[in-house]
């Protein structure tokens, strides 16, 4: 009973997790690890202390301890993560006054950059769909789409045939967190969803559905379904095979912000709720131009 009053706070902090941020449930599952196991080093000799009275000091050595068993700084930012937004939302409820981790620092990682392709790649990709077969005008629609909007897989899939105004050349999407974004399509992607909507979806249509992408029977497709048709074009082509759904969106980020995008408007098509997510897309925007120099440059 104990342990379980203990951790109260912590299961209605992660249950505000999952309403107002609607992070999955690795994640939330992920910071319960690493909440429950802070407070359960807090109550051991050390101290009898249940986390949200925790001091500054006593986290900066749960903190070293973590780092002398040899957890990964990975692991380490995750757990910094949890604790932050823990104490964050605490101060929020007005539980607390103080907040003993703001004077603690977080791991410095380094900058994990995310695959991304050129534009010569991305037109080789979305030319490679049959489109004298109807499912491969569907997977031409796919393609064109997902890199004029940046849907994520899952929001691709989800689609239904009200999501697309065809007229106003705009998408609607219910992201995370049930939030909605509208997004402006350009003409190529437009005219090729056009086509598929009149002349390709019709043959897939097995029953009633208002479901856009259709499969080959007629249903809703999973996001393995597309990622393996990516797979297959991308063998045919040559290009590298660890190309995804995921893939298209980051180049429809990175040739945006090469070409001059502001940033808060990509922030905003991509559904990021934090700019700092989005700013990865100048770290690759920087490398590239760093690797154009270094390829031609004579003194690259």
């Amino acid at each position: 009973m104990v342990q379980e009053h203990r951790s109260e706070k912590i299961e209605a902090y992660l249950e505000s997790l999952w309403l107002e941020k609607g992070l999955s449930q690795n994640t939330i599952e992920a910071y319960r690890r690493d909440l429950v196991k802070t407070e359960k080093w807090l109550s051991g000799d050390r101290a009898t202390k249940t986390l949200d009275v925790a001091a500054q000091d006593d986290l900066q050595r749960f903190r070293e301890y973590l780092s002398d068993s040899g957890i990964s700084k990975k692991s380490i930012a995750r757990w910094f993560s949890a604790l932050k937004g823990f104490f964050d939302y605490l101060v929020r409820i007005g539980d607390i006054s103080s907040h003993p981790v703001r004077s603690l620092v977080g791991p410095k990682l380094s900058v994990s950059l995310p695959i991304s392709m050129s534009v010569g790649e991305v037109e080789e990709l979305l030319n490679a769909p049959d489109l004298t077969d109807v499912v491969g005008l569907r997977d031409k629609a796919m393609l064109e789409l997902l890199y004029a909007s940046g849907l994520r897989v899952s929001e691709l899939i989800g689609l239904v045939i009200g999501s697309v105004n065809l007229r106003q050349g705009v998408v609607k999407v219910v992201g995370k967190s049930r939030k909605e974004r509208l997004i402006p399509i350009g003409d190529s992607a437009l005219y090729w969803l056009q086509e598929y909507v009149e002349n390709g979806r019709k043959s897939l249509l097995k029953e009633p559905s208002s479901i856009l992408f259709l499969s080959r029977l007629g249903k809703k497709m999973t996001r393995q379904t597309f990622w393996h048709s990516i797979k297959k074009y991308c063998k045919t082509l040559g290009i590298d095979s660890k190309i995804s759904p995921h893939t298209l969106r980051h180049a429809f980020a990175t040739h945006l912000v090469d070409n001059g995008a502001d940033l808060r408007a990509v922030q905003m098509m991509l559904g990021h709720s934090d700019l700092s997510t989005t700013q990865i897309y100048t770290h690759v925007a920087k490398q590239r131009l760093k690797n154009l120099v270094q390829m031609h440059h004579p003194r690259g």
